[in-house]
């Protein structure tokens, strides 16, 4: 039987981090859809599309590797697609402390659905979309950020 889980984030961008952290899933899973979702609290620096395309890059040529995009609760997601197994990567303490809260709450709402934390690699525990934003605001070099061959979109 297939096993399938679900990597959600607003991925505004697609870090190596992330990548690290996709590759690791795709050793435990069969499958793992990359979820890009909608963060109404967030103003995407990055428009839906180009996120998509970054991940499109960065997964070029990987088996098991789907994307797609949502905007809801990640656990419907979950129930619309019928997948059991979420991955979030956790980079410190504060990223597990944070998505242990939502863990919880996911199993609340969706008592099916497990939770799988994966923490990245140290060589890119220092690694965040934010600090990747800020460097691309200032015309700055991410090519130690972003994954191999991935083009980041210009920005005005």
């Amino acid at each position: 039987m297939s096993k399938t889980a679900l990597f959600p984030g607003s991925f505004d961008p697609f870090t190596s981090g992330h990548l690290n952290i996709l590759k690791r899933a795709l050793t435990i899973f069969d499958k793992v859809v990359v979820a890009v979702g909608v963060n109404q609290d967030k103003r995407g620096f990055f428009s839906m599309e180009q996120r998509e395309d970054i991940i499109r890059q960065a997964t070029s040529g990987m088996d098991g590797v789907e994307i797609t995009h949502y905007d809801g609760l990640t656990v419907d997601l979950c129930r619309e697609m019928g997948i059991r197994h979420i991955v979030r990567g956790v980079r410190n303490m504060t990223d597990f402390d944070n998505e242990q809260a939502i863990c919880d709450a996911n199993r609340h709402l969706a008592p099916e659905v497990d939770t799988i934390i994966i923490p990245t690699a140290q060589e890119f525990s220092h690694i965040s979309s934010s600090a990747v934003r800020d460097v691309v605001r200032h015309r700055g070099d991410t090519s130690m950020f972003i994954p191999e061959g991935v083009v980041l979109p210009e920005v005005k």
